[in-house]
């Protein structure tokens, strides 16, 4: 009979039978003992943050980088309640993840002791699953549970908390090779009689369209996509989040769709007759006004999550299924359409308003700086922040096989983009990793510098400096008198803080100030010939500056501002 072993002992071999190789951590009082335990074990390799928030974001960037569950460990009390933004965002962008809380001693549970929170509680509705392990003996299970939840199904973060004297308390060394789960059964099938009628509503269109979200890129269906809309002659839209899903010099796809998508592609979507959509939540910003979301078409909706269907969008053939099993067998069935006339009109589109922005008068131009990047990084994995410069992203990085496009979508969360970066590069360190964030959200997490450094993490920055919050005073602008209200980040006297070069040259890091197009190349390429340490690229860019197309929250795709 085997001996028994600690909690601590237990967590450090749980991770190892699940195959973790990485945890992003933060130490505290009443994780000290797992901490220690980590010390001792090889193979496990530990990220020291700076914060907690960024930890998990940290994570967020290391499982989209990898596709692997990621792996958290901070203490109770703040250290828990940190992590909830980045939860949140994980949840919202369904990013499989294991977040491990410390806690009191199970008898001071409820006595408002020290640092004591009911983290479980907090996150209940941000987590697939929380769960505080009071009895040694579930440990192993409640663990096991953890990372088959998050992993299946549609993932997202589940929270494990552990209280202080589970994790010294001993009992039985086993580690489960699998659970069964009462009441949790992650589709894994799909409805042929669903999927057939789906295709032949597709078959019998004159204007179809291909509506790809994230769900393809989580399910890893990104060829099976390509190789059912090639078949078919289908021109394919994606969202923001579905955007590398398909290749992006492949002539079938037409660019982003929503508040921000292509002139041609929101037109596209509100003339088709039949709208087949996969993996997309259809949100507000995919959507506009819901009632004149593509008003012409049928709509079939292909979706791992049932309660997904129908929630925003009522549409008229559902198939509960992953992405990528619904798109085999798609395939099977494509035969090629008669597109060449429609697909011909989405081009009339695109030339009578193509995606260009004038040139500025200050600064750089956010196009030319993103076309800097295609140029330099053409196999970098691109990270952004939330904010203008996300958007120009997305409208003007040009993916390629292999490539990540790594974003907050669902959360919109400010300071996400910097240690996601980081989190990639960790996940993925043969490929090159760009952030492009903004001097606004930059500074949400610029502490995590000290992570990057301390890590040796070759990041290149591009910060996109207007000197504003850009997102809100482009609305500011637009809509509400151009009354700049607690938009502008300078200082009352004209300067700036901080100064982005001196403050990289604080962490003995290269820094670059970029203020002319003819600048952008050489800094670029200088930033990917610096091995081992970050860049930050400080990319100065007109206020003024706006991204367009723009469709106002509420209204039709079809009310587009062009300019």
């Amino acid at each position: 009979m085997a001996l028994n072993i600690t909690g601590r002992k237990l967590f450090v071999k749980a991770l190892k039978e699940e195959g973790v190789d990485t945890i992003f951590a933060y130490p505290g009082g009443m994780i000290t003992d797992i901490v220690d335990e980590l010390y001792k074990t090889e193979g496990i390799r530990v990220i020291l943050g700076r914060h907690e928030q960024a930890l998990v974001h940290e994570a967020e960037g290391y499982a989209r980088a990898t596709g692997k569950t990621a792996v958290v460990l901070v203490t109770s009390g703040p250290g828990a309640t940190n992590t909830i933004t980045g939860i949140a965002d994980a949840y919202y962008d369904s990013i499989p993840m294991v977040i491990f809380t410390g806690q009191v001693p199970l008898h001071l549970i409820g006595n408002d002791a020290f640092q004591e929170v009911d983290i479980v509680g907090m996150t209940r509705s941000i987590t697939k699953y929380g769960v505080t392990v009071r009895n040694r003996d579930d440990m192993g299970r409640l663990i096991k549970m953890g990372f088959q939840i998050a992993s299946t199904g549609k993932p997202g973060p589940v929270l494990i908390d552990i209280p202080k004297d589970i994790q010294t308390t001993s009992g039985a060394p086993e580690y489960p090779s699998q659970v069964d789960i009462r009441g949790y059964h992650p589709n894994e099938t799909v409805h042929i009689g669903q999927l057939k009628k789906a295709y032949r509503l597709l078959k019998n269109a004159k204007r179809p369209l291909i509506l790809a979200g994230g769900g393809v890129r989580i399910a890893g269906a990104q060829k099976k996509l390509l190789e059912f809309a090639s078949k078919m002659n289908v021109p394919v839209t994606t969202t923001v989040m579905g955007k590398g899903v398909m290749p992006e010099d492949n002539p079938l796809f037409i660019g982003n769709c929503g508040m921000h998508g292509r002139y041609a592609a929101n037109k596209a979507v509100t003339e088709c007759d039949v709208l087949f959509s996969i993996g997309t939540r259809f949100n507000d910003r995919i959507t506009g006004e819901l009632d004149e979301f593509a008003p012409k078409a049928q709509i079939v909706h292909v979706d791992i999550a049932s309660a997904s269907i129908s929630r925003n969008v009522v549409v008229d053939v559902p198939v509960t299924a992953d992405a990528k099993i619904a798109l085999e067998r798609l395939v099977e069935y494509a035969e090629p359409m008669k597109t060449d006339k429609w697909i011909a009109k989405i081009g009339e589109w695109e030339q009578e308003h193509p995606l260009t922005m004038p040139n500025t008068k200050i600064g750089n131009c956010p196009q030319d700086i993103c076309e800097g990047i295609n140029e330099v990084f053409p196999d970098a994995n691109i990270v952004t922040d939330v904010g203008q410069h996300q958007m120009w992203a997305s409208q003007f990085i040009r993916l390629h096989k292999g490539q990540e496009f790594i974003t907050s979508g669902g959360l919109g969360t400010m300071g996400f983009g910097f240690p996601a970066a980081i989190g990639a590069a960790v996940g993925a360190p043969k490929k090159p990793t760009v952030l492009i964030t903004g001097d606004g959200g930059f500074q949400m997490n610029m502490q995590e510098m000290a992570t990057a450094m301390s890590e040796e993490i070759p990041v290149v920055i591009c910060i996109f400096n207007n000197s504003n919050l850009g997102m809100v005073r482009q609305m500011q602008q637009l809509f509400y008198g151009k009354r700049y209200e607690i938009t502008d980040l300078s200082a009352k006297d004209g300067g700036y803080y901080p100064d982005f070069l001196k403050w990289a040259e604080s962490y003995s890091c290269k820094a670059i100030r970029v203020t002319s197009s003819e600048e952008i190349i050489p800094a670029l390429k200088a930033a990917r010939a610096n091995k081992g340490k970050p860049t930050v690229i400080d990319f100065l860019v007109s206020p003024d500056d706006l991204v367009l197309p723009m469709v106002k929250s509420g209204t039709p795709l079809s009310e587009m501002i062009l300019k």
